[in-house]
């Protein structure tokens, strides 16, 4: 990843020229854009773009010769978001994204993502697990990664929830990822950490809540099963959606059958949403998303 790649993304209310004035001051700040996706939502008013560029240096100069600097970058769109009234953010592809997984004793998702990233399919950097169980200490230290045990009662809660912000700080992370993390986060925590928390699901909810869902689903004779991956909000697993996945199911499917499927499906899901979120494709539009894929 080239030290003068960046991405640009923003949301506005919508109007006339945006595209245009976004794309002149990159090429007056000699910038060759590489990728642009915008949308415009007709029931919002609001607009978003997202923009790849590189910084390159003018002709006949060395290497790095010439680059526009990014603070001169940041200062030219602050002054461009003020005419259109922007919320903006840039960022230096080079630096790579950081997450703290939080898992309990289901270990598919966090197996999945451990692969990912070992094989160089996740653009973003595992920096620690936390589980309020000891179960999965192994598979984390098999990767190299430290393991903190978090157990968690009601009267402990807030106490944990403290020493979880802590381990955001200490290992500079950018993203949490409950990936099965069977414990309600607090609306403290959620406020906390906006936009910072991409939780998965089965899609079930809220039809099947409770214990064993698969189970239920079986006993219901359902036809397709799924998984949901989302923001997390105060609200319970009512938070923006950024990816869904199903499969086709029917009556010869055990729930042990379900289960399995319904785990792949989670992972998967999963997986998609953090590589979204680590290429900064995700824009939030009130109580949704737009994924610029």
């Amino acid at each position: 990843m080239s030290d003068r790649e960046y991405v640009l993304t923003l949301s506005c209310p919508d109007s006339r020229g945006i595209v245009a004035a976004v794309a002149n001051l990159l090429n007056g700040h000699g910038c060759n854009i590489t990728e642009s996706q915008q949308y415009g939502d007709h029931y919002t008013g609001r607009f978003f773009l997202r923009m790849q560029f590189v910084a390159e240096p003018a002709p006949g100069d060395g290497a790095g010769g010439g680059v526009v600097s990014e603070e001169a970058l940041r200062a030219a769109v602050a002054v461009l978001a003020r005419d259109f009234d922007m919320e903006w953010e840039l960022w230096r592809c080079a630096v790579r994204p950081r997450m703290l997984v939080m898992v309990s004793k289901f270990g598919h998702c966090l197996n999945d993502l451990l692969y990912r990233q070992r094989s160089g399919l996740l653009d973003i950097d595992i920096a620690a697990v936390v589980s309020n169980h000891p179960d999965l200490e192994f598979l984390a230290h098999s990767y190299g990664l430290d393991f903190h045990h978090l157990p968690v009662r009601p009267e402990t809660k807030a106490e944990q929830e403290a020493r979880l912000l802590e381990l955001v700080g200490s290992y500079d992370v950018d993203l949490v990822v409950l990936a099965r993390y069977m414990q309600v986060l607090s609306e403290d925590l959620c406020e906390k950490l906006p936009g910072k928390i991409i939780n998965i699901h089965h899609s079930f909810l809220p039809s099947f809540k409770g214990a064993r869902p698969y189970h239920q689903a079986q006993a219901r004779g359902v036809k397709l099963i799924g998984a949901t991956a989302h923001y997390v909000t105060a609200d319970l697993d009512e938070g923006p959606i950024i990816e869904q996945e199903v499969s086709r199911v029917d009556h010869t499917h055990t729930p042990e059958q379900l289960t399995a499927i319904g785990r792949d499906l989670e992972s998967l899901a999963l997986a998609r949403a953090v590589n979204w979120h680590a290429q900064r494709r995700i824009l939030l539009n009130g109580g949704k998303t737009v994924v610029f894929r």
